[in-house]
């Protein structure tokens, strides 16, 4: 058998704290061998991210390593000096993070990144340097690296800038590649196109990858191997067919079957159950204080119609000189009273554009929105107050749709004061309710939102979102960055509301198998335009339009997992 690359043996980060020393990593042993790509998987707070910090010397201080070893191709390196570290990392050690737009400097063109990263690691010319940047962005599959090599970061899409990323990564030809959560914002296909790169990669030039992610479906498609952590700890390691088929550990099967299943759709997710974990929801209390609200006068309670929106792509003094590009382009649906309506498409397709537009925060260029059959985008000032009221939106990153500088107690409380809803008094009782029923506790009013995880974060903006008592909510990509567990809890809560308050429903994401499950039509957007709209049930049995039926290819293939 090929030696192995990289070794990582009993490896073991400590952190010390007000309250003793935290080991968010404790006697880790994994090997990576040439060409082979080894997943690493597990919830938040598993040391995923913190082994590979630890392997490419990025802890942030007072983290350090305590105890074990490291081992990069024969030489051990976890007790290197900081000079030492930093000529291995990038040069013999590549990185590939999970958000590529603070990967890259936004002042300095896609071409000088490359460049400077060549010319540090292998003192080659500057044209020598350039040919070599050329090439690597061909390599990646970048269109025209000649013009690309010209432009900056905020030039391409979220995918393109993931492949210059990878791009970096290759500079000095390294031996070991971590991948950290690399495709976490990408839709399916350019998700795909990543990891096909990947596995291309990894076979051309025999490089390990350590591949860092929270999603089963690509630790499937992509990864020989496969190392299972949980709470800082090896539960399970093995090669990829075994551990997904036939998992030995408790931790493994409740992670496994918390995956969304493409091929059938159920009542509700199934938790992970392995540990101590606090997921309750009390739904009926809310409910019972819940102001019921009149169904829609025509049984719709949103109609779009022929709704499109354009960008200025080039300003101009003179109008006649500008030139326009249009996001969404004369789409229509109706969403029926207490529906949840599903809206799927690549980066770029216009979904999120379209919820912005009627959520108010986007203005309409051409088109009606209305909702229980008044037009919002004629209302009066006090009619759009009113709208508002009753309309929410939960954003795709908790984090930074949370004031970080306000505490919990004064983001839930803020649509209550706005809308004047309650008198000051009542105002305290009612959050600490509403966080209740979300399943915090009450004490989580008085902390600030970096105190609680990204799970805990989307219940705080679930809890904001239902404090108006709203009929419609706007669900844009709201589970995207959460892990597995996390988000078949939120997914869980979003179901809740819709059965038993009646709340309608518009749901975006990339996530196929999730839109299967929470969905009952769903509307396809390509390029601007709604090509595709059906029953859930129907438009994955039967896909009339090929570029739908080449979205549900591109899902992830769980069929080897058990359960």
């Amino acid at each position: 058998m090929t030696e192995p690359v990289l070794s990582i043996r009993d490896l073991t980060v400590e952190i010390p704290t007000r309250q003793g020393l935290f080991k968010p990593v404790r006697n880790v042993t994994y090997d990576i061998r040439p060409g082979e790509i080894r997943g690493v998987v597990g919830e938040s707070g598993a040391g995923k991210s913190m082994t590979g910090n630890a392997v490419i010397g990025l802890l942030d201080a007072p983290a350090k390593v305590a105890s074990g070893e490291i081992w990069l191709k024969g030489r051990r390196i976890d007790n290197l000096n900081a000079e030492e570290k930093r000529a291995i990392r990038g040069k013999e050690i590549g990185m590939i993070f999970q958000d590529p737009l603070t990967s890259l400097n936004p002042l300095f063109t896609i071409g000088e990144q490359l460049v400077e990263t060549i010319q540090l690691h292998l003192k080659v010319s500057a044209s020598e340097a350039r040919d070599r940047a050329l090439a690597l962005l061909e390599r990646v599959s970048i269109p025209d690296p000649v013009t690309r090599f010209n432009q900056y970061p905020h030039q391409f899409s979220g995918g393109m800038r993931q492949r210059v990323v990878i791009a970096l990564a290759l500079c000095s030809e390294p031996s070991v590649i971590v991948a950290d959560e690399p495709t976490t914002a990408l839709d399916v296909s350019i998700q795909a196109q990543v990891l096909d790169l990947i596995k291309e990669l990894a076979s051309e030039t025999q490089v390990g990858v350590i591949l860092v992610t929270h999603d089963m479906g690509v630790i499937a498609d992509t990864t020989e191997q496969v190392t299972v952590m949980y709470a800082g700890q090896v539960v399970e390691s093995g090669s990829t067919d075994q551990v997904l088929s036939a998992p030995t550990h408790a931790y493994t099967k409740s992670l496994i079957a918390a995956v969304p299943r493409p091929q059938v759709k159920l009542h509700r997710f199934p938790q992970v159950s392995y540990g101590n974990r606090e997921t309750t929801f009390k739904i009926e209390d809310l409910a019972r204080n819940w102001e019921q609200t009149a169904p829609s006068k025509s049984g719709k309670l949103l109609q779009v119609q022929g709704v499109t929106k354009k960008f200025i792509e080039k300003p101009a003094i003179l109008p006649s000189r500008r030139r326009y590009f249009t996001a969404v382009d004369n789409v229509s649906f109706d969403i029926k009273d207490g529906e949840v309506f599903g809206l799927v498409g690549e980066s770029g397709s216009g979904k999120s554009t379209v919820a912005r537009m009627i959520g108010t925060l986007l203005p309409t260029d051409g088109g009606a929105i209305q909702f229980d059959g008044d037009d919002i985008t004629t209302m009066e000032p006090k009619a759009l107050a009113e709208y508002r009221k009753q309309i929410q939106m939960i954003f795709q990153d908790p984090f930074s749709s949370l004031n970080p500088r306000m505490k919990v107690e004064s983001i839930v409380a803020e649509p209550l004061i706005h809308h004047k809803l309650l008198p000051p008094d009542q105002i305290s009782a009612r959050v600490r309710e509403l966080l209740d029923r979300v399943g915090l506790t009450r004490e989580a009013a008085a902390k600030y939102p970096h105190e609680f995880s990204g799970g805990q974060r989307q219940r705080i903006s679930i809890a904001r979102a239902l404090a108006t008592q709203p009929r419609f909510l706007i669900c844009d990509e709201p589970t995207s960055a959460l892990d597995v567990s996390i988000q078949a809890q939120i997914l869980n809560i979003l179901k809740d509301l819709q059965e038993h308050l009646g709340l309608t429903m518009l749901f975006i994401s990339h996530d196929l198998p999730v839109v299967r499950q929470m969905c009952d039509r769903v509307g396809v957007m390509k390029q601007g335009k709604l090509v595709e709209l059906q029953e859930t049930e129907a438009l994955f049995a039967n896909p009339q339009q090929e570029y739908t039926a080449e979205l549900l290819d591109l899902m992830p293939r769980l069929a080897q997992l058990s359960g």
